[in-house]
């Protein structure tokens, strides 16, 4: 298992892992590896991507974590990502995200979380999803993305928040899927920021970039 992982590792691939749900759980993952320097931008950014004033309504769905380190509001695209948002809702009412942690926090890069628990043992999850990067939205700061593997399709339950512009990550070709955004933070970014200060070092099944301290996900809730 930590063999897989420091592979995974090696070969910069991303994060969320669903594993055959019937069989044994879900592998252990990772989130891109971060770039010395930007690299020039796969698509052109939505303007979904684009700062939201949370006080303003704008009919997408959103939903708010409550952490150990303060609350952190996301607004979700439906209309960029279908598929995605929906798995993901379905995984906040079933109230899994509920006692899991940001596992790994790699600062002017992202804060990963949404499928260890607070000893790091991994949860299982439901099937993966099919990836929907190619929908014109790009990782910027503050954006919401799917976790995977190498596998493109992959993805399951975890996600990150881009602390930084990671273009780099965006969808390029079937040959280089990128990283799904379907999200951004439009309240508690300052929350992320202080995730991002964080201590880390290895802990249990994880080589690096685990918080001492852990920033636990009190509470997924959709909120009007």
């Amino acid at each position: 298992m930590l063999k897989q992982l420091l592979l995974v590792l090696a070969f910069a691939v991303s994060p969320a892992f669903a594993a055959d749900q019937a069989a044994a759980p879900a592998k252990p993952v990772t989130a891109p590896a971060p770039a010395k320097a930007a690299a020039k931008p796969a698509v052109k950014p939505a303007d979904a991507t684009k700062p939201t004033d949370a006080s303003k309504s704008t009919g997408n769905p959103k939903v708010k974590f409550t952490t150990s380190l303060g609350n952190v509001t996301v607004e979700l695209y439906p209309d960029k990502a279908p598929k995605t948002v929906e798995n993901f809702l379905q995984y906040v009412k079933d109230g899994f995200y509920s006692g899991t942690v940001f596992h790994r926090v790699i600062p002017s890069f992202m804060v990963q979380g949404g499928g260890f628990s607070k000893d790091l043992q991994q949860k299982r999850t439901r099937a993966p999803i099919h990836n929907e990067a190619n929908n014109g939205l790009s990782n910027l700061r503050g954006t919401l993305a799917m976790a995977r593997t190498g596998d493109p399709h992959s993805a399951s339950a975890q996600f990150f928040v881009n602390l930084v512009d990671n273009q780099r990550l965006d969808y390029v070709s079937e040959t280089n899927w990128g990283y799904c955004v379907y999200g951004k933070v439009v309240a508690g970014m300052d929350v992320v920021d202080k995730m991002a200060a964080a201590p880390t070092g290895p802990q249990g099944p994880l080589p690096s970039d685990v918080p001492t301290t852990p920033i636990v996900i009190e509470k997924a809730e959709l909120v009007k």
